[in-house]
């Protein structure tokens, strides 16, 4: 494992949207933001690509991926975020010199969405511990939820060191109105209950090395050497929990994507499967397939723990996992915990 040196006052951390950038109407959220992780103590670099183009991204692949090598290469540079996730990080990804990169200080790279295009790829590809956590536009400090408010609090444990979150009461399926209030923050309307689709042989804990993110862009690179879970599971002898959420694959895309990593032998190299929330909502036609049907014929009989509604996600709050941390997870009646050591 290659964990970035803990974020400390004087941090600096890069931004450029290397997926969808910021509308005009975001502007302002932004700036407070910006002013947000300054009176934190980081100081921040505002990269070019940041706003919208007509082609849902900031800019074109090769300026987005100019620019995020430049600010990884840059040894002063301790972590690098877009405000967001997106749709197109994976043009990126044959743009990226990752020789280079595996000779360059690590940094931290965090987000969720499409941001974990890139953070399990440069997890893969040369091992530096990356982050799925709440994405940069989230982290405003009016925030009152426990996982919103300490996700960079997180990121100053050492190597070495460890980290409890506890799931959370509440969750919601509706992001704040950042254009009408850019101080706005996420708000809990349902109870929170993790759920076990298939339990753990020692009935509420897990173990294993994490890895995982966004499940409608990670199914493009599982089995290629951007998500080569044989040679993660061969690295740590712990084994591998992979977390994945759906964003808005139909009920029968998912059932496509489970025979896929069925096919790609991905069920074979993991300890346990963790779900996010689901955030498609399913059709009001009650002869349509739904998402928990698919769960259940398609992932009940993988002969793995299966877990379920789980704070990773489109759904907030988030969880913050660290790409390649080992991790216990427990779950009683409903209320999960998730212990990671910085080793």
């Amino acid at each position: 494992m290659i964990y970035p040196q803990p974020l400390r006052q004087g941090s600096r951390i890069a931004i450029t949207a290397f997926s969808a950038g910021i509308a005009e109407t975001h502007k302002k959220r932004f700036s407070e933001i910006v002013r947000t992780l300054e009176n934190r103590g980081y100081e921040v670099i505002i990269g070019n690509c940041l706003n919208n183009s007509p082609k849902h991204v900031s800019a074109s692949k090769e300026a987005r991926a100019t620019e995020l090598m430049t600010f990884l290469l840059d040894d002063n540079i301790d972590a690098v975020a877009p405000p967001w996730g997106g749709e197109l990080a994976i043009e990126l990804l044959p743009l990226l010199d990752f020789d280079q990169l595996a000779r360059a200080k690590p940094k931290w790279l965090f987000g969720f969405s499409d941001v974990s295009t890139l953070a399990v790829s440069i997890h893969s590809m040369i091992g530096w511990a990356t982050v799925h956590c709440s994405n940069l536009m989230d982290l405003i400090d009016t925030n009152v939820d426990p996982l919103l408010v300490n996700t960079l609090n997180y990121l100053d444990t050492p190597m070495g060191g460890s980290f409890t979150q506890a799931s959370s009461e509440k969750h919601t399926m509706r992001w704040p109105q950042i254009e009408i209030d850019p101080l706005a923050y996420v708000v809990g309307e349902h109870n929170t209950t993790w759920k076990w689709l298939q339990k753990s042989a020692h009935d509420t804990t897990l173990s294993g090395r994490l890895i995982g993110g966004c499940w409608d862009t990670l199914i493009h690179l599982f089995g290629t050497p951007h998500l080569e879970l044989s040679k993660l599971r061969s690295t740590h002898n712990d084994g591998l929990l992979l977390y994945l959420e759906n964003v808005e694959m139909s009920p029968c895309e998912l059932v496509r994507a489970i025979h896929s990593m069925q096919f790609r032998g991905v069920f074979t190299q993991i300890n346990a499967l963790i779900l996010g929330r689901n955030f498609r909502p399913d059709s009001d036609n009650t002869h349509d397939l739904t998402y928990m049907d698919v769960l259940n014929e398609h992932l009940s009989n993988k002969n793995i723990p299966v877990l379920y509604d789980v704070d990773i996600g489109h759904a907030p709050p988030n969880l913050t996992l660290i790409n390649g941390c080992y991790a216990e997870i427990s779950v009683i009646d409903g209320v999960g915990k998730i212990r990671q050591w910085l080793k």
